[in-house]
């Protein structure tokens, strides 16, 4: 017998975070987005925030980088390009603007998170919604039948009075503070907990 000490065992690896797109589309309460990446680090996720181009108009775009880790990312790559982001396990759209649902519910990725959103369907990944608009936009019939559509494609809709009421026309930036960010996460944990996930610290 040797007097050398035993080598340590391996070190098991950490196990690795799910990952969250936060997908913000343009509204005044994609001001306070870093509030949901914060929940969400919270909880264990690692977060991306994927922005549409007028979604990206109301983004702290420096500070949700150092937030995160990650590039905030708003245009398709070019050829060739390597990916940025790691892969996402689920995505979130928050708030999810009148644009984006009906471009979405129709097919159209005119934009990286319209593009996402589509694509993540295909793959069967978790899809959480949050619409958020004025109460006058919100009642356009095709904005209604589409937030069905989502529904019964599997998407998880955050909407109606029960969850938020909105705002009149222009009254949107001043109440953007009450957004219950809390709910999208929530949805979120429901829907990968159903897959076997594990989140949580």
């Amino acid at each position: 017998m040797t007097d050398e000490p035993l080598d340590d065992a391996p070190s098991a690896e950490a196990p690795r975070r799910p990952v969250l797109y936060v997908l913000a589309c343009g509204s005044p309460v994609a001001r306070e987005v870093g509030k949901l990446v914060a929940l969400a680090q919270r909880r264990g996720y690692d977060v991306c925030v994927v922005a549409t181009p007028d979604g990206r108009k109301f983004l702290d775009i420096p500070a949700l980088a150092a937030q995160t880790g990650h590039p905030v990312r708003t245009s398709f790559k070019n050829p060739g390009d390597p990916d940025v982001l790691p892969p996402p396990d689920a995505l979130v759209v928050a708030p999810a603007t009148v644009n984006t649902v009906n471009k979405w519910a129709a097919g159209i990725a005119d934009t990286l998170p319209l593009g996402l959103l589509i694509e993540g369907y295909g793959k069967g990944l978790p899809i959480v919604a949050f619409p958020y608009t004025n109460d006058a936009m919100a009642r356009h019939p095709m904005f209604q039948e589409n937030l069905d559509r989502l529904r019964r494609w599997g998407v998880r809709v955050l909407y109606g009075d029960d969850v938020l009421v909105l705002p009149a026309p222009g009254n949107g930036d001043a109440v953007r503070h009450e957004f219950p960010w809390e709910l999208a996460l929530a949805a979120v944990d429901e829907l990968l907990s159903h897959r076997g996930v594990r989140v949580g610290v």
